[in-house]
């Protein structure tokens, strides 16, 4: 048995006792320090059908903790190891981290750095993974020094992330966000400029005032769209989130035009090795102080409520779930 957070169609969320089974092959069981909440984990707790895949469901799209058993033909991590986990069905198809044990798949295990402690690892978690992919896919069409970059959904998860590891690149980055209470915050993370996202948020031109060599885009909709219509030529946008809209309102004439390229992140099915790169990169290119800035430790029964005001958009920067506060 294992304390954790319990998600079922028959009882509100709540923080209990759960079975946890040894390791099946391919399999490992890790002792949990830390996981975190993320938007996906709010959906779970409201259990949304297309996030929350399977009944009753432990939340937690990241696991960071020490190996402590292995299933039969696992090689690639040993017992002792410091691991992370980001997606692979955490929290939506399989029990995820919201638990002080959890049995996880071993192939897309990351063994951390160690640099990297575990609870800076939670605190990067699943979002700022993606950030870190988004900018992985952002450098092979935009250089620093080739103009602004712009960062929508800025104050979360996603984006305060991508703000830090652009501006640690050399990037000018702009922050779009709807809270300008967070300002200060944003431009301490290294954005230089800071616009409101209603300027975004309404569909435009198909074709508008070319203005960033490329955008990381946590948002989707009309904000997307709009980020698309104003990358100059041959730059370069990432997909990764649908907080406006999954729907993408555009023509073809920003792809023709100017040959900006609109790039798909998947943090979910990522391959290991892009796995393995991506937290290389955020060893060094991420300073743990700029993070820590943004993000606040909860425990299990706090993460209950936090999970819902993510969704709503009203957290800012990260939050670490502690499993043993």
């Amino acid at each position: 048995m294992t304390r954790a957070v319990l998600v079922s169609s028959s009882a509100p969320p709540t923080v209990t006792d759960v079975d946890v089974a040894d390791p099946a092959d391919g399999e490992v069981l890790i002792d949990v320090t830390y996981s975190s909440v993320n938007y996906k984990d709010g959906l779970a707790l409201a259990r949304n059908p297309g996030v929350a895949r399977v009944d009753p469901l432990v939340p937690g799209i990241d696991v960071v903790g020490t190996v402590s058993a292995l299933g039969a033909g696992v090689h690639d991590v040993a017992i002792g190891d410091r691991v992370v986990l980001n997606g692979a069905g955490l929290g939506e198809t399989r029990h995820g981290g919201w638990a002080a044990h959890a049995v996880v798949p071993s192939g897309s295990l990351v063994v951390l750095p160690d640099t990297i402690d575990d609870s800076f690892a939670a605190a990067i978690g699943t979002a700022g993974f993606t950030a870190m992919l988004s900018v992985l896919a952002l450098e092979r069409f935009v250089e620093p020094g080739s103009g602004p970059v712009l960062v929508t959904g800025a104050s979360g998860g996603v984006g305060t992330v991508a703000i830090a590891l652009l501006a640690a690149r050399g990037h000018q980055v702009t922050a779009s966000t709807g809270r300008s209470a967070n300002e200060a915050s944003l431009r301490a993370l290294g954005a230089t400029d800071v616009v409101d996202r209603a300027t975004l948020s309404d569909l435009g031109k198909p074709m508008q005032r070319a203005t960033w060599a490329g955008a990381v885009d946590s948002v989707g909709g009309a904000t997307l769209a709009n980020a698309l219509a104003t990358t100059k030529w041959g730059g370069a946008v990432t997909a990764c989130g649908l907080a406006q809209d999954s729907a993408l309102p555009t023509t073809v004439l920003p792809f023709i035009l100017r040959a900006v390229s609109l790039l798909g992140i998947n943090s979910v099915d990522a391959p290991l090795e892009l796995r393995r790169r991506a937290w290389e990169r955020l060893a060094t290119d991420l300073d743990p102080a700029l993070l820590a800035g943004v993000t606040r430790v909860v425990g299990l029964e706090e993460a209950l409520t936090v999970g819902p005001q993510v969704v709503a958009g009203a957290v800012h920067g990260r939050t670490v779930v502690a499993v043993d506060r």
